[in-house]
């Protein structure tokens, strides 16, 4: 709770901070006009004499105050603004899990999958967690809408493998009839702990993570994939280390990963930043990847025909189903949340699909 009265007190303070400049550059505004008018005919002393008077207020009338107090005044308030839905986001949102249902058309899906269930949950970060009781909540929601598979699609930390010590136990509960999938987000490698540089103790935090996926019962994908069979019909789970566009790592290896899958008839990709879809997928015989990273900013509306947050100026996909063509996308915002201890607008997301043959 302090890390949120941290965060609550700074964007008080920043936006009162730019409310008082407003006051600043109304009063280097006039200083300016009044040196640019300095008239030439008078002396030098005249003119500095002009320009050393009082800048202007309101006149001082019992029932008005000046420009500055109002400034100062409207600044307090207009600052403190922002706190009730922040808090808010705190205090209702952080853990209040909402589950989106979503049907994925295939036209080569086999008949034996038609139907079927599929979870995803995505951007655990568990190091961000401090009511272990509604992290629990979530995951027995989920649960409860019996998926035949679940995915998961990276973050599992902030920074280092320690932080899942308290969480292991729950989320090791979620489990289906045809597995639990996983891969890395650009989180889990350490690198905003360590450094981008490799070293042993970065190593050995990675192997750490990776033994907790095993432990808890998740299939961790490395740039490979899984033949999943039903009734004789098969299709192909594929799974890449993180790979983003700009400043992320690019790790994954999806040519290796589809290795093998060419005589599968449809082919679901996990791979962390959605980023990667128009980068590289598009250009390959995936039919869906199923993606997260961008936490939808945390902040922002999502309704049943429209959604905005400020994540659309940085991604192209940010939230939810795109498709393009008989190949699709889906975005989730998120399980956990990381900087923002809360959410305003776009709440922690638990996905089912289903599959539909076309």
């Amino acid at each position: 709770m302090i890390l949120v009265a941290f965060f609550l007190t700074a964007v008080s303070k920043f936006i009162y901070v730019l409310v008082l400049a407003i006051d600043d550059l109304r009063r280097g505004g006039i200083w300016l006009s009044r040196l640019l008018s300095v008239n030439p005919k008078k002396s030098v002393e005249d003119n500095l004499e002009e320009l050393e008077k009082p800048l202007p207020e309101t006149e001082d009338h019992s029932n008005k105050i000046s420009r500055s107090e109002f400034l100062l005044k409207s600044g307090i308030v207009v600052a403190s603004l922002p706190v009730f839905p922040l808090a808010w986001g705190v205090l209702s949102s952080a853990y209040d899990y909402e589950v989106r249902y979503q049907k994925l058309v295939l036209p080569n899906l086999p008949k034996a999958f038609h139907g079927m269930r599929i979870a995803q949950i995505s951007d655990i970060h568990s190091g961000s967690f401090y009511n272990k009781k509604a992290v629990l909540g979530g995951v027995e929601m989920l649960l409860g809408e019996k998926p035949d598979m679940i995915f998961f699609t990276g973050d599992l930390v902030n920074h280092v493998a320690s932080e899942m010590r308290n969480y292991q136990d729950i989320f090791a509960k979620l489990h289906a009839d045809l597995g639990v999938y996983s891969v890395l987000g650009n989180h889990d490698y350490g690198d905003y702990f360590y450094g981008k540089e490799d070293s042993p103790a970065k190593r050995r935090n990675l192997q750490k993570l990776i033994d907790t996926h095993k432990v808890m019962g998740y299939d961790l994908l490395m740039d490979e994939h899984r033949t999943i069979k039903v009734d004789n019909e098969e299709i192909a789970v594929v799974g890449v280390q993180n790979w983003g566009t700009g400043r992320f790592p690019k790790k994954g290896d999806l040519k290796k990963a589809l290795a093998g899958t060419e005589e599968k008839a449809v082919k679901l990709l996990l791979s962390h930043d959605p980023s990667h879809w128009r980068a590289q997928v598009l250009d390959t015989d995936v039919d869906v990847m199923f993606a997260g990273h961008t936490h939808g900013m945390q902040f922002g509306v999502r309704g049943e025909h429209y959604q905005w947050s400020p994540a659309k100026y940085v991604y192209n996909e940010w939230a939810g189903l795109y498709t393009e063509g008989h190949k699709q996308l889906y975005v989730n915002v998120g399980y956990g949340f990381l900087g923002y201890p809360g959410r305003v607008g776009i709440l922690p997301e638990i996905t089912i699909f289903e599959l539909v043959r076309a």
